[in-house]
């Protein structure tokens, strides 16, 4: 898994790609509330897709730290926003990391930084909850880690099934996780109760 840039942002072909897709609706773009839309649209798609162009040193910034202690540390409620890669719609939620130090601990803003950097791409949510848990996995060298992400989607509430109460959990267990069912329970207990979509 690649942490590097892949993909190169063209400002300019991103406006002239808003411009003809809301021109196919038969919209006027020289109407008043239109005219900068074409630029507003390509630099919020240039925000929402920023991860492409993060580096994960960067992100981190040397934030690991040593440290005793051996038990459960869990970041928890971490609002993340992203655009399904499938239909480019967003889906947005919150998700909880816990993780078994082996030594050293990661400074708390970073796993917020780190969803970001991964969140701000065109994403499934499976692979995004994966995604972060093999990141973080690799900067801290830990024992073990978990991610649980709850989100909403869009493209199952306002187009197709059009479900609108619908939520999706993912989870990735690496390390003791995957095979210390007391360590999971201790996680998965830990997880502030589940709330409705509405």
């Amino acid at each position: 898994m690649s942490n590097t840039p892949t993909v190169i942002s063209d400002y300019q072909q991103s406006i002239e790609s808003y411009r003809q897709l809301i021109s196919s609706t038969g919209e006027d773009l020289e109407r008043p509330g239109l005219e900068d839309t074409p630029q507003r649209a390509a630099k919020a798609f240039a925000h929402l897709t920023q991860g492409y162009h993060q580096n994960l040193e960067e992100v981190v910034n040397d934030a690991v730290f040593p440290s005793t202690n051996r038990e459960l540390v869990l970041v928890q409620n971490i609002e993340f926003y992203s655009l399904c890669e499938h239909h480019m719609l967003p889906f947005h939620g919150i998700a909880h990391i816990g993780y078994l130090p082996n030594g050293q601990v990661l400074g708390l803003s970073k796993f917020a930084r780190i969803i970001d950097m991964f969140a701000r791409r065109l994403q499934i949510q499976e692979n995004l909850s994966e995604q972060v848990a093999q990141t973080i996995m690799d900067v801290t060298g830990c024992r073990g880690v978990a991610v649980v992400m709850d989100a909403s989607h869009m493209c199952m509430m306002m187009r197709g099934v059009s479900k609108q109460h619908s939520t999706t959990r993912s989870t990735a267990m690496l390390g003791e996780y995957m095979h210390d069912n007391q360590a999971r329970n201790e996680f998965l207990n830990a997880l502030p109760r589940r709330q409705p979509a509405f």
